[in-house]
């Protein structure tokens, strides 16, 4: 019987523990899902960033460590924890980000606050169409594809970027630093979805602000390390950056005193953009488990040396 640890908080247990077992079923795993077991004797363990479990040196039989978050941050640093490492790629988030980042940029795009918080008067200005809006998204992994699918689905006109090339796109796609100016540079929307890493961490500063077009908006549903937030604020302050959507922030709940909470020029949403769906992450973990105990590769492992 396989030994399936679930140490990704108690207060999950109840969210978790049908879709899993009828996951591992499903998948014609026989196992034994557990939240408590002798370490030598876990086959795999089901993760949170979080989790009281921090020291994974007594499983060193486990075969691998299924996180249920997509961001490993929290976890890839740990140097006890010498097993495979997965992260979760979930049909469930991957739509909701979708609709997340549609939603604010065709809000943006069309420039429905004025209207929504009651503007007065008659100004009929009219936004241009959606082809004639750029948008650029900071980050081509998984997430950041299919966000782009959807925006070029309603005609934008979409610029990429990526620590590292991916060719073979059908739309411009850019990657180091020149490549950034020149996304940064074209784009009247950015997204950001990069996983936080050394190389993320402050990624747009002042300097790289700067590069925007006058007014340009920001959605951040990524990780909040991503912005540096002084850099940020200075910018919304001066005009330079017109608005700011932020999801996602270095320390969450944001704190009722951050500046972010009332500026005018902010929108804060707690971390919604996209959740971890526990019917479709199960069968993601479950997969995992039956490709493990049949020899196949992973799915989604983690890159130790890049961080994701």
């Amino acid at each position: 019987m396989t030994i399936v640890l679930f140490a990704a908080g108690a207060e999950r247990w109840q969210e978790y523990e049908a879709p899993l077992r009828a996951a591992l079923a499903e998948a014609g795993v026989a196992a034994d899902l557990v939240q408590g077991a002798p370490p030598e004797t876990v086959d795999f363990i089901v993760y949170a960033p979080g989790s009281p479990l921090q020291d994974f040196t007594p499983y060193g039989h486990c075969k691998a460590v299924l996180n249920l978050w997509a961001g490993v941050e929290r976890i890839v640093g740990n140097a006890t924890l010498t097993q495979p490492l997965c992260r979760m790629v979930d049909p469930g988030l991957s739509e909701g980000m979708t609709e997340y980042v549609l939603g604010h940029v065709v809000r943006h795009h069309l420039g429905m606050d004025r209207y929504i918080l009651g503007a007065p008067g008659w100004e009929q200005t009219v936004p241009p169409l959606a082809r004639e809006r750029r948008v650029g998204m900071l980050g081509l992994g998984a997430l950041g594809l299919t966000c782009i699918r959807a925006l070029q689905g309603l005609n934008f006109d979409v610029a990429g970027w990526s620590r590292t090339a991916k060719p073979g796109l059908d739309f411009p796609a850019f990657h180091g630093e020149a490549g950034l100016e020149a996304v940064l540079s074209r784009s009247e929307i950015v997204v950001t979805l990069l996983p936080r890493t050394a190389e993320t961490e402050n990624l747009l500063d002042a300097r790289r602000l700067g590069w925007l077009p006058h007014g340009a908006v920001i959605i951040n549903p990524g990780r909040g390390a991503l912005i540096d937030d002084a850099a940020l604020l200075v910018a919304l302050g001066a005009g330079r950056i017109g608005h700011a959507t932020l999801d996602v922030f270095r320390v969450e709940p944001l704190p009722h005193d951050h500046p972010f909470r009332h500026h005018p020029k902010v929108t804060v949403t707690p971390h919604i953009a996209a959740n971890t769906r526990a019917t479709t992450a199960a069968r993601v973990v479950a997969e995992n488990v039956r490709r493990a105990l049949a020899g196949e590769p992973l799915l989604y492992l983690v890159d130790r040396a890049r961080g994701y």
